[in-house]
C-alpha cells in the first residue's frame, strides 16, 4: 500500500512538474529572497534603528568580503512550512532619498514592474489600507492575460529619520500558497549610506513542495543560484540548485528592481530604471539571463503604453 500511494505520488508530481508547476514557479520567484541571518541578542531590546545597526556590525565582514563585488549578503533557507529569506545591502543613498523613494504603494508597483515576468501592478484601496496587486506570467512572452493575480496588503511600518520599515503582506496565493510577507527595512548608517534588509517568506503544502522540486530536478535543473557549495573538476564554483537556488535567483532580481529604483525614482525615468535593472542582472548570467535587452524593453514599454503609464 506504502509503494503504490508513493508510486501515485510521483506521477503526480511528474505531471504537475510538466504542466503548472512553470506557472507556479513564475508566480513565487517574484517574491524570492534569502535566508535570515541570527538575530543579534545585544540588539534585541534596543530600537529597531540600533537592532538594524548591530546586524550591519554583525555582517561587516561578509558584506566586506562579498563575492557580489558590492557589499551585499544573500543567503537562503528552507523552513518547515515553506521558504524564507533575506537580502542585506549597504547602498549609497542616504535614508531621506530611500524614504522618499520606497514608502509609496505606487512607487512599489513601478519597481516590480521592473522584473521581466510582472506585467501589470494596480493600487487600490484608501490610503493607510492599500492592496497592491501584482499580475505575473509565467514566462515573459506570456500576454497579461494569462496572469497570475496576487494582492498584497501595503502598510508603512514605520518612517522616522533613522529607520523605515515597509510591510506587504497576502494570506492565501495560488497552488496551495498562504502566509506571504515581504518587508523592506532601512536605516541610516551616515549622511550617505543607508543599510537595507529585504526578506521575504511564504508557507506551501506538501504537494507544492514536491511538485516544486520534481520540477527543478527535471525540467529546471540547470538553474542555479549563488551560493557555492563545491568545485567542479575544472576549478570552477559549484552552485546550490534546487528550492534555494530559486529564491535566491529571485532575491537577487527583486533587490536589483529597488536598486534600479533609487538609481532614478523621478518621473519619466521609467527607461532609465529598465536599462539599470537589465545591465545588473546580466552581471550575472549563469543565473539571471534569460531575455535580450531589445526584447525586454520592448515588452516593458507595450506594458506601459497599455496601461496608459508614463515613460
Amino acid at each position: 500500500m506504502i509503494r503504490s500511494h508513493c508510486g501515485r505520488l510521483s506521477r503526480l508530481s511528474r505531471i504537475l512538474a510538466g504542466a503548472l508547476l512553470p506557472s507556479m514557479l513564475a508566480l513565487l520567484g517574484l517574491q524570492a529572497a534569502a535566508a535570515p541571518a541570527e538575530p543579534d541578542p545585544a540588539a534585541s531590546s534596543g530600537t529597531p534603528a540600533q537592532a538594524m545597526r548591530a546586524q550591519h556590525r554583525r555582517l561587516s565582514d561578509k558584506l566586506e568580503r562579498s563575492s557580489f563585488g558590492r557589499p551585499v549578503q544573500l543567503e537562503s533557507v528552507e523552513t518547515p512550512d515553506g521558504l524564507q529569506g533575506d537580502v542585506y545591502a549597504v547602498v549609497e543613498h542616504p535614508l531621506a532619498d530611500v524614504g522618499a523613494a520606497l514608502k509609496g504603494s505606487a512607487n512599489w508597483c513601478e519597481l516590480m514592474l521592473l522584473h521581466v515576468n510582472n506585467r501589470r501592478c494596480r493600487v487600490s484601496g484608501a490610503p493607510g489600507h492599500e492592496t497592491l496587486t501584482l499580475y505575473v506570467v509565467r514566462r515573459y512572452d506570456k500576454p497579461v492575460e494569462q496572469a497570475f493575480e496576487l494582492p498584497f496588503a501595503y502598510r508603512v511600518a514605520s518612517a522616522t529619520p533613522e529607520h523605515m520599515l515597509v510591510d506587504l503582506s497576502a494570506a492565501s496565493g495560488p497552488f496551495g500558497t498562504r502566509n506571504y510577507h515581504v518587508t523592506l527595512e532601512a536605516v541610516a548608517l551616515d549622511e550617505r549610506r543607508s543599510f537595507l534588509h529585504f526578506s521575504y517568506s511564504y508557507d506551501h503544502n506538501l504537494m507544492v513542495k514536491y511538485a516544486t522540486q520534481a520540477y527543478l530536478a527535471t525540467f529546471g535543473r540547470d538553474k542555479v543560484g549563488f551560493t557555492v557549495v563545491g568545485q567542479a573538476a575544472d576549478g570552477r564554483p559549484e552552485y546550490i540548485r534546487g528550492l534555494r537556488g530559486l529564491v535566491e535567483r529571485n532575491a537577487m532580481r527583486y533587490f536589483l528592481t529597488l536598486d534600479a529604483y533609487l538609481a532614478a525614482d523621478a518621473a519619466g525615468q521609467a527607461e532609465r530604471r529598465q536599462r539599470h535593472w537589465f545591465a545588473a542582472a546580466e552581471q550575472y548570467p549563469r543565473q539571471l539571463h534569460e531575455i535580450d535587452l531589445d526584447t525586454y524593453l520592448s515588452l516593458k514599454r507595450e506594458d506601459r503604453q497599455r496601461d496608459g503609464l508614463g515613460e
